[in-house]
């Protein structure tokens, strides 16, 4: 099959329009001029991503598929899960094109940047997107209404949707291959790491196994351009390891460690690092493995005031953001070497945009006060982010309460670790979750003095899915319990926090 084989009237009838893939599918092939025409089981009204469509003159069959979209179309594209044993399936009667075909006949056909680590990917991405709009670039947006979409196939499709560059966040569900499949059909030209710190532990086994998936990025961007967090000795260990040969781009942030935490190196030996943000700082490792001199250096944080000093190849900077946490200085600066190394342009053409980017939504954001306590959500899901926002947070504010609705992707030991750091650094802690709430039991058994920060007002019988460690319930029974202690500030961490954050509003009312 070749896109010469496609007359410009042909007809693609796409089966799951409402679907991710199917969505974007369709919009791919709009954009092409082809005609498309679309059916799905859903209804209208509970079409997840119809929106997505609108302005595309597609048109679309909700509920049963009737006789005429067959008719109507020339090439059939059903979803890559449908049953070849569907009932929908057997109706197909005009040659069949799968995902894969698109991909293959489709190529996104513009520079594209990926993003990947284990914290901070969506507001890098999300700050480089704004920066290139700013600037007059546009980059493809998939539009699909609550999908964070860094996985599977979103990334691959979005990027052959029309735009001028494609800036990919790009994730993975714990899935080997999954990373450097989004590499590879992408055509990424460039990309930046963040940071690999423990994920996915339960899915594959071990820090090293998921480092790997992570590694997947550096291994099909090998010879190419790649722009790296140096303080992570992971990172740099893979780099090693997988005898990297492209250009390399380093980048640190100069602040006094305040803890000690212990990563696997890539040799299999513990590494002790002097960590400025949970997994990242100062280390050396027997195997010659250390912090190396870094290309853009950030120095003069001030945190309170949102500003800092970056040294670069080409002189000194001044960064005023508009968004809180150590952690963040992290990911400007990176923002900064991708808008300078791929989009080309002048840091005043950056550094205005980074001032008054307010963040993501779910980041360390402030969503109401309610009877005199300021309530903030955080989508803080995995050990090491968890302790790296609870970190800034009392940096920042001081006290704080903590409601905890996660579900570690890493299991019981994930979880343990999360509680852990939501004791060290909240004043009080309300367990959520169902796997927070069991941790708790466990410290009290302990622990009777604890009784006094630790505090389960209900039990939570939730089924996790993924992240998502609570529902709307516990997360209203959780915050209705923070209000009632002795704490200016409460702190609800996870993706049911962030999800279900309507109830804060709804309490004040």
């Amino acid at each position: 099959m070749d896109i010469s084989d496609f007359k410009k009237d042909t007809t693609f009838g796409v089966i799951g329009v409402c679907g991710a893939n199917g969505n974007l599918i369709a919009r791919i092939l709009k954009e092409r001029g082809f005609n498309v025409i679309g059916t799905d089981i859903s209804q209208k009204k509970n079409c997840k991503f119809a929106s997505a469509l609108e302005g595309y003159d597609i048109e679309v069959f909700y509920g049963k598929t009737p006789n005429a979209f067959f008719d109507k179309s020339d090439y059939i594209i059903p979803p890559a899960s449908l049953s070849k044993d569907s009932e929908i399936y057997k109706r197909i009667n005009k040659p069949v094109v799968e995902l894969t075909d698109v991909i293959e006949l489709f190529k996104s056909e513009k520079p594209v940047f990926g993003i990947t680590g284990t914290n901070g990917k969506t507001t890098t991405t999300t700050l480089l997107k704004k920066i290139a709009e700013e600037n007059e670039i546009i980059p493809c947006q998939h539009n699909l209404a609550g999908m964070q979409g860094n996985a599977e196939f979103i990334p691959i499709l979005q990027s052959r949707l029309d735009a001028d560059v494609g800036i990919l966040e790009v994730g993975t569900f714990g899935v080997p291959g999954t990373v450097g499949r989004i590499v590879e059909n992408t055509d990424m030209e460039a990309g930046l790491i963040t940071n690999i710190t423990p994920d996915h532990l339960k899915d594959l086994g071990s820090f090293m196994d998921y480092a790997n998936v992570k590694g997947e990025f550096i291994q099909e961007l090998n010879g190419k351009k790649i722009i790296v967090n140096a303080h992570d000795p992971t990172i740099m260990g893979l780099l090693r390891e997988l005898n990297y040969e492209g250009e390399v781009i380093t980048f640190g942030v100069n602040e006094r460690p305040d803890s000690i935490g212990i990563k696997e190196c890539v040799c299999g030996n513990e590494l002790a690092v002097k960590e400025i943000i949970s997994g990242c700082g100062y280390y050396f490792c027997k195997c010659g493995l250390t912090t190396p001199q870094v290309d853009y250096i950030a120095t003069n944080v001030d945190l309170n005031n949102r500003t800092f000093d970056l040294f670069t190849p080409e002189g000194k900077l001044t960064v005023q953001m508009a968004i809180d946490g150590l952690h963040n200085v992290y990911n400007v600066t990176g923002v900064i070497i991708a808008a300078r190394e791929f989009l080309k342009l002048p840091y005043d053409k950056i550094l205005e945009p980074i001032s008054t980017f307010t963040g993501v939504e779910g980041r360390m954001e402030k969503v109401d006060t309610v009877n005199g306590k300021t309530v903030f959500v955080d989508y803080a899901h995995n050990p090491a982010g968890v302790q790296t926002v609870l970190k800034e947070f009392q940096k920042l504010f001081g006290d704080f309460t903590t409601v905890i609705t996660v579900s570690s992707e890493s299991g019981y030991s994930g979880d343990l670790n999360i509680f852990n750091s939501v004791l060290k650094f909240s004043k009080f802690v309300v367990p959520a979750s169902h796997a927070s709430q069991k941790v708790a039991i466990e410290k009290l058994n302990e622990n009777s003095r604890l009784n006094d920060r630790i505090f389960l007002n209900h039990r939570s019988h939730f089924k996790k899915s993924g992240t998502l460690g609570a529902d709307e319930k516990d997360v209203r029974d959780g915050i209705k319990k923070a209000l009632n202690l002795d704490c200016e500030m409460i702190v609800a961490i996870g993706e049911a926090a962030t999800k279900y954050k309507s109830v804060i509003i709804d309490l004040k009312s």
